[in-house]
């Protein structure tokens, strides 16, 4: 009796003792765990990270301070710390105001939104050809699509300089058409601007639309077209809401880079007209004015995050997914 009495009084005891140990086993093992995933995020992850903080935060967290500096006399730049050089790049500057720096944004915004549209009328029938292929050719259209990254941004544009001279196949080709006078040349010119653009931009418009058109249901069409919807108001009302997510990113992605290009535009057009990356350019380079140069930087850059803002309340919305 004592025997089981005591064995009965030590039994719970003894569960407890076993539940504590049990425990101790599976926090140990869990932080092991934990330590083992640091670890391994760490070798996997941390150099990534340290990359981008080195070459990314640290040099974007100095021009936003460079930009509220003072330029100095020789191009250094020094403090006290102002606002001049954001209200000058607003146009108030000591003399007055000027309208130099605000066109200069509008005519970049300009010039972004003159190529999305040109790359939404071009990508949309071109990505729904090529979504419409027999699957053995659909790798080799998207191949096509993306050939010209295989040549340098420069090369190419130095190719439709060639192209389009005014003694070259395709400015005779235009004015035996009609297209164009005989003394007009196709170069330089908003014709030759519109076609570098064109030629460089337009993978970014027909991957995204590509890979929405490939989910088209098709039943949603043929419903509308048995409803009585004629072809614009079922391509409106059933496919146009349906690849309307790679609509939206291909135009955030082409508009947000078209708005900082430089190089197409002074090569192709002549050199006539400032643009943002331009004037960046200037600041950085013969003029030595950093703390402006910085300035433009910050407000390029509040431009691109306002219009990624906007479309992600836009897709938050309407339950669409983010552009990449």
């Amino acid at each position: 009796m004592s025997v089981a009495r005591l064995a009965g009084g030590t039994g719970p005891i003894i569960v407890q003792s076993m539940q504590r140990e049990r425990n101790i086993e599976v926090q140990y093992g869990e932080r092991l765990t934990r330590g083992a995933h640091f670890i391994r995020s760490t070798l996997t992850s941390g150099p990534g990270l340290i990359w981008m903080q080195v070459f990314l935060l640290i040099p974007l967290l100095a021009i936003v301070f460079i930009s509220f500096l003072t330029r100095g006399a020789y191009g250094e730049f020094h403090r006290p710390l102002t606002l001049e050089n954001y209200a000058r790049l607003l146009g108030f500057g000591p003399f007055g105001f000027d309208s130099l720096y605000p066109a200069i944004f509008l005519r970049s915004l300009a010039l972004g939104a003159f190529t999305t549209v040109l790359c939404v009328l071009t990508g949309l029938p071109l990505a729904f050809f090529i979504a419409n292929l027999p699957p053995r050719y659909k790798t080799g259209g998207l191949t096509l699509v993306v050939v010209p990254f295989w040549t340098n941004l420069l090369i190419r544009t130095y190719a439709w300089q060639i192209l389009l001279a005014p003694q070259s196949w395709l400015s005779r080709l235009a004015a035996t058409l009609g297209l164009v006078s005989a003394d007009t040349p196709l170069y330089p010119g908003l014709f030759a601007v519109g076609v570098g653009m064109l030629c460089d931009f337009l993978p970014f418009m027909v991957l995204p639309l590509y890979a929405s058109m490939e989910k088209i249901d098709w039943n949603i069409v043929e419903a509308a077209m048995d409803l009585g919807a004629d072809h614009r108001q079922a391509f409106r009302h059933a496919v146009l809401p349906q690849v309307r997510p790679g609509l939206v990113a291909g135009s955030v992605l082409v508009f947000l880079p078209a708005t900082g290009q430089f190089v197409i535009p002074d090569l192709l057009g002549g050199a006539k007209t400032a643009l943002l990356g331009n004037a960046i350019q200037q600041q950085f380079g013969p003029s030595r004015d950093w703390p402006f140069g910085s300035a433009i930087v910050v407000a390029a850059l509040a431009l691109v995050i306002a219009g990624l803002w906007i479309q992600a309340r836009f897709a938050a919305a309407k339950g669409e997914p983010l552009a990449p």
